[in-house]
């Protein structure tokens, strides 16, 4: 399966060069092995940024058709986020088959796409309203429930 021998790649690639403070890795199967369709991923908030100060984690789901069509990333808990829908899916052109996605595209690129996403939202492209709204009309109030966001998330992981 070429998807496979692409992943195995990445996967090498990634062991190499990974970006600081970032995580992905291929999730287990219940017998053990290796689930190379299904990566566990980790990016951290910017430094400097309102996202700073957490790690938010991620799933990508390749297809069959990997590398030609893109792969699927969901947040793990839903981000109040302009380019994030209520799934968890995140919108962003290089994860979208008819607009910027070209089958060159790393796991690395893809998760720096997503984190410079996060502080620095597309308008254009809206997933969720509230978030939308927010960002747009009332940056404070936005800022506010981001940092919000953050420390539920750090409570959350020192729970486990």
């Amino acid at each position: 399966m070429a998807v496979t021998g692409r992943l195995l790649e990445e996967r090498k690639l990634w062991r190499r060069d990974r970006p600081y403070g970032f995580y992905a890795k291929p999730t287990i199967n219940k017998n053990g092995s290796l689930n190379l369709i299904r990566w566990e991923c980790g990016i951290p908030g910017k430094i400097g940024t309102i996202w700073d100060g957490a790690i938010y984690k991620l799933f990508i789901d390749f297809n069959d058709e990997y590398p030609s069509k893109p792969p699927k990333c969901k947040f793990e808990k839903v981000l109040f986020h302009p380019n994030v829908y209520p799934s968890g899916t995140i919108c962003l052109s290089i994860l979208n088959e008819d607009e910027d996605w070209r089958p060159s595209i790393t796991i690395k690129q893809i998760l720096i796409g997503i984190q410079d996403l996060l502080d620095s939202p597309n308008p254009k492209s809206p997933a969720q309203s509230r978030p939308y709204q927010m960002y747009i009309k009332d940056f404070q109030a936005y800022k506010a429930k981001v940092r919000e966001q953050i420390e539920e998330i750090n409570r959350e992981s020192r729970k486990s």
